[in-house]
């Protein structure tokens, strides 16, 4: 934490010598500035001295980025407000970075009644499961048949025509296209940066943009497309209006953070836009991609799974073209913004999506939601449960008994 360093040049050399001391990684932190701070403060140096009589030097997100990287001459990736991470390696930064916009692979739908593969389950699921995971064949330094199935199938495309066969071509035809959009998303947000030459990335990285686009060039193309339609407000919202997945309301899609890779590329880019600048906002499980206004809101919401209708705790909203950020604080609310509908924030997939869906069932069949106006705080919504003589027991919408029951 650097933001407690009064004398500048002490800051920078603290900040050098962890630096000559880290191997892999290096985390920095700092206090960013967040609107409303300022009270009770008072100029000192190239800071401010608190009421406690403390020095805090605080930096906006881009601030606190541009210092990191003046001094440590390293790309700093940001991880969260106020918390960067300065790579040693090239090539691990940017395996963190393509990780971080790679989806999590479902698995083909495996025929477990095929007597081959059941009776060489042992040997082929590690294969099938590298398979899941790069949406490819692997390379041979990417993985390597044990002894026994060498003997048993040959070869590794042997074993993947078994494999095709039991899964079928459509599984594997999925994983290879999700594998392709994750790689054009990380390509197109890492030229916010600077792109690293094909050399100095991971060998998995090299492979995959080998398989799945022919050439590196071919590959950023690609991406500085995507990247270039993710400015325009047309496209942005047509793609929202077009989205799968998430909530659609007149000037905004809402959507949970679990489901932010069943988006359109073109929208993973855009809410990308706003990781790549703000990191990850600690708690922020719903984010709000503005339809026209060229913004990302990342919404807290840390009852979203336990309360049916969760209360919004703080907000983030980065405007991705003046880099402007505002928070807003709820957690101190009488009456603060409530959601309605979760499900329809998941995909259908999601382990809660069902029980959420049945809420909202019971909700519409009273006509409890069709006032969208009124409900959207939690005083107008318990304003609304009692007005109909309801109360809610968990997820479930029960009748509240009166007096003389």
């Amino acid at each position: 934490v650097i933001n407690s360093i009064e004398d500048p040049s002490e800051r920078s050399r603290t900040l050098e010598r962890a630096w000559e001391l880290c191997r892999n990684v290096l985390v920095v932190a700092a206090q960013v500035v967040v609107p409303g701070r300022g009270h009770g403060q008072v100029e000192f140096g190239d800071g401010i001295l608190t009421r406690r009589g403390t020095f805090q030097k605080f930096y906006t997100q881009a601030e606190l980025r541009e210092y990191i990287e003046a001094v440590l001459e390293t790309e700093a990736v940001p991880a969260s407000p106020g918390v960067f991470y300065a790579f040693k390696d090239e090539a691990v930064r940017a395996e963190f970075l393509a990780n971080r916009y790679r989806r999590r692979p479902a698995g083909p739908r495996r025929r477990v009644s095929e007597v081959r593969f059941e009776q060489h389950r042992e040997l082929l699921e590690p294969l099938m499961e590298r398979i899941e995971a790069l949406g490819r064949l692997p390379e041979p330094d990417e993985f390597s048949l044990p002894e026994q199935a060498t003997a048993v199938f040959g070869s590794l495309r042997r074993a993947l025509a078994l494999i095709r066969k039991i899964a079928g071509n459509e599984s594997f035809e999925k994983a290879a296209k999700e594998r392709q959009e994750d790689l054009l998303v990380y390509l197109a947000l890492a030229m916010f940066r600077k792109r690293p030459p094909i050399r100095k990335l991971s060998l998995t990285l090299q492979h995959d943009i080998r398989a799945f686009f022919g050439s590196y060039k071919k590959a950023c193309s690609d991406a500085d497309d995507l990247l270039f339609r993710a400015g325009d407000a047309d496209a942005i919202d047509q793609a929202c209006r077009e989205s799968k997945v998430g909530k659609l309301l007149p000037n905004a899609l809402y959507i949970h953070q679990s489901a932010l890779t069943a988006l359109d590329p073109l929208l993973r880019v855009f809410e990308g836009c706003g990781r790549a600048f703000l990191g990850e906002v600690d708690g922020a499980n719903v984010i709000k991609l503005h339809r026209f206004s060229g913004k990302v809101s990342y919404l807290v919401y840390p009852d979203f799974e336990t309360d049916p209708h969760p209360v919004l705790h703080r907000s983030f909203k980065l405007s991705l073209r003046t880099l402007d950020v505002d928070c807003y604080d709820y957690s101190q609310s009488e009456n603060p913004p409530i959601l309605h509908r979760k499900e329809t924030f998941l995909e259908p997939t999601h382990p809660l999506y069902q029980r959420f869906s049945r809420l909202t069932e019971q909700e519409e069949g009273h006509r409890l939601l069709d006032d969208s106006r009124t409900i959207g705080t939690k005083a107008g919504w318990e304003q609304r449960l009692r007005g109909g003589g309801f109360a809610l027991r968990g997820h479930r919408l029960v009748r509240m008994q009166s007096e003389h029951e």
